[in-house]
């Protein structure tokens, strides 16, 4: 598998992750998105707010128009869990699209991210490794604080394996995406 094979599967995957974990978000009221929770930031919706604004400043980096801060501001930009749900998915539909058309010049290329104290100055690649570690990170706190609410976790910790009783697993979540096991692996 080539580097820029492999990023692509892991876009895809991330955004599959995403639309699993926000179906089963959505099935939660309103109050059980917003309830004080045990976990890194202090409510669901603050977690799944907080994973789409980190997604707003790395993918506006590796486009070459870094937000900064702006990506921050408002903290929670969306307590809707639906309007949440639709900018997540234009902003995975965005880093899959990046990933897709990616080479090793842009792999190697410098991408600058405004901090509050100095520029951070790093590699596509290893952006786009922080920004899967990140986002896999906060969706297991999500999936954590799911298991205290009336709504079960979803299964995040597949990878797309290739046997067809896997791949049958998947297939409504792939047509809901619009996805196929082609357009990931081929």
């Amino acid at each position: 598998m080539t580097p820029q094979r492999y990023f692509l599967a892991q876009a895809y995957n991330n955004a599959w992750a995403n639309h699993r974990l926000l179906k089963a978000c959505k099935r939660l009221h309103r109050e059980e998105l917003s309830a004080p929770r045990t976990s890194f930031f202090p409510s669901i919706i603050h977690t799944l707010n907080h994973i789409l604004t980190v997604d707003w400043l790395y993918i506006s980096a590796l486009e070459g128009h870094c937000l900064g801060a702006q990506a921050f501001e408002p903290e929670i930009p969306f307590t809707l869990i639906v309007d949440l749900e639709r900018e997540q998915r234009a902003a995975d539909r965005r880093l899959i699209d990046h990933c897709r058309l990616l080479d090793r010049e842009m792999l190697e290329a410098r991408v600058e991210i405004p901090r509050d104290t100095h520029v951070q100055i790093e590699s596509a690649g290893r952006i786009l490794l922080h920004l899967f570690q990140h986002q896999i990170h906060h969706r297991g706190q999500v999936h954590a604080m799911l298991a205290g609410t009336s709504v079960a976790p979803p299964q995040l910790d597949e990878f797309f394996p290739a046997d067809p009783s896997e791949q049958a697993l998947r297939r409504a979540d792939f047509a809901e995406l619009g996805f196929s096991e082609a357009l990931i692996w081929s």
